[in-house]
């Protein structure tokens, strides 16, 4: 049975707003944040929070640098590494927050041709009787 968690304070519990704004748990997860260095996981925090349901947002690059107290050149640098990351698109003067890439299924089992599965079975019957054999 598992035990519910205790909320330190339920009255704060976040519900999803209307303006759409939640990060992507697979941002973590995934391994996407540990491309971004914390300029550019700042810029990408700001621009997931401005964001509208597309995930675009039309700030420009003066009021950026004043929002995360930037320089213009490290805007262009944590831009940069965004979209290299491949979490963002930009288009001046619109950003997109991108969706992260749908979680690729496990490959599918390649199974053997039939008479190698017979072998391999009769190779685990064998090892099998050994290893029992030797407990008894």
């Amino acid at each position: 049975m598992v035990r519910p968690k205790p909320i330190p304070q339920p009255q704060r519990l976040r519900s999803v707003p209307r303006q759409f704004s939640w990060i992507d748990q697979r941002l973590v997860r995934g391994g996407y944040i540990e491309r971004c260095d914390p300029p550019a996981a700042a810029l990408y925090l700001f621009l997931v929070t401005v964001g509208d349901a597309q995930g675009l947002s039309y700030y420009g690059e003066p009021a950026l640098c004043r929002q995360l107290q930037f320089t213009a050149e490290q805007l262009h640098r944590a831009r940069e590494r965004l979209i290299h990351a491949e979490l963002i698109a930009f288009q001046a003067p619109i950003y997109q927050v991108l969706a992260l890439p749908a979680p690729t299924p496990p490959a599918a089992a390649v199974l053997a041709p039939p008479a190698e599965r017979a072998v391999a079975r009769r190779h685990l019957h064998r090892l099998l009787e050994q290893l029992r054999g030797r407990h008894d």
